[in-house]
């Protein structure tokens, strides 16, 4: 009997000119952080989210470091990040000696709630990041009214929401700095890498500086304040400026294996995808999935099972607050989260799917849960 082919959570979808651009850098020696790719994927990055500034970096994390630092976010700051989030929000946050405040998600999105974020304001609280979850617009006007009422900077965290948009305008543009990943599993991808889009002519100048060592743009070798080599590489630029050029395409890709999943669990008693605003467009970085209490097998006990027939699967993140660097004993339970967390995982999602992909995967989530085929 023939072995079937092992479908991972996650796979790069390079289609276009990767190739022929990556070895124009070879070809020319021009692979390190200068380089003329640079530059057109910045310029052709931003503005396809509508920033006019696109400052590119070595990774997510670095780019939501920088933007925090772009903001003077210091020791002693608080700033209030979802609990439902890659531990990189958190990080970062960190990172600038400052105090990532947890907040709980909205029932249906599971994304940031607006609700929760307004009782978290303190005197200290200096941001609000808002993280488009799995590819799923945060409620961003909402949240800049809390900004504005409080005098906060509110950040995009936008590295799984690449062309996501939010009552017609994308992702990158919805706040004044956001932040992208480019990493392997993202919807495009650099390998590694990362992005600060603004339209702030004084910030881009910030993160430009702080990604550089710290250098004066007008005086070579000159560096009046500490920075970080968080810079990214000509190569990598070149391998994201060919994935810009079918952005389209991916997404297309991505909302069709959405729909396949939907069509096949949607309305499933034991099964919940996220909710989504009419006035969003998911990207769907991830089909993410909540097993309802209807469903007595464990979460990770599926994924197991899944993986032994050769699918690939992923929880939902950690609720940061669980985490050893973040616990606090005296903290109050985010039930949300910690919900998702527990009981959440991610299917296959990438563009190379196919619809008899999809309906593998389905076919042995219901053998293992006990819910009804459609």
């Amino acid at each position: 009997m023939a072995t079937r082919r092992f479908i991972p959570v996650a796979a790069p979808t390079m289609v276009g000119r990767e190739r022929e651009y990556v070895l124009d850098c070879v070809d020319a020696t021009w692979v390190s952080s200068i380089g003329s790719y640079i530059e057109a994927f910045e310029r052709g990055f931003a503005g396809y989210c509508g920033a006019t500034h696109g400052l590119a970096c070595c990774n997510g994390t670095a780019a939501l470091h920088l933007a925090l630092l772009a903001a003077g976010i210091s020791a002693g700051d608080e700033v209030i990040v979802p609990a439902m989030t890659f531990v990189a929000t958190a990080n970062a946050v960190r990172y600038c000696g400052a105090e990532p405040v947890f907040v709980d998600s909205e029932s249906d999105t599971w994304n940031l709630d607006p609700e929760a974020v307004e009782r978290a304001v303190t005197p200290r609280t200096r941001a609000i990041v808002a993280v488009h979850l799995f590819g799923n617009p945060a409620e961003m006007d909402a949240l800049d009214a809390i900004a504005r009422r409080h005098r906060l900077t509110l950040i995009e965290d936008a590295a799984e929401a690449h062309g996501a948009e939010y009552r017609g305008r994308r992702a990158g543009a919805l706040a004044i700095l956001a932040t992208f990943s480019f990493y392997g599993n993202k919807i495009i991808t650099t390998g590694e890498g990362g992005m600060v889009l603004t339209s702030d002519d004084d910030l881009a100048r910030r993160v430009f500086q702080l990604k550089g060592q710290g250098v004066d743009p007008t005086r070579r070798y000159w560096f009046p304040v500490v920075g970080y080599n968080y810079r990214m590489t000509n190569i990598a630029a070149a391998i994201g400026l060919a994935q810009l050029e079918r952005i389209d395409w991916q997404l297309e890709r991505r909302a069709e294996v959405a729909s396949w999943y939907r069509e096949r669990l949607g309305g499933v008693p034991g099964i919940t995808f996220q909710a989504v605003r009419p006035w969003v467009r998911h990207v769907h970085w991830m089909v993410t999935i909540l097993l309802g209490d209807e469903i007595a097998v464990e979460r990770d006990a599926v994924m197991e099972q899944l993986h032994e027939a050769g699918i690939e699967t992923r929880p939902a993140f950690h609720p940061l607050h669980s985490l050893p660097p973040y616990a606090d004993p005296a903290r109050p339970s985010l039930p949300v989260a910690e919900r998702v967390g527990r009981r959440a995982l991610s299917l296959p999602t990438w563009a190379g799917l196919t619809r008899d992909d999809v309906d593998r995967v389905c076919g042995e989530l219901e053998k293992l849960t006990g819910i009804p085929r459609r």
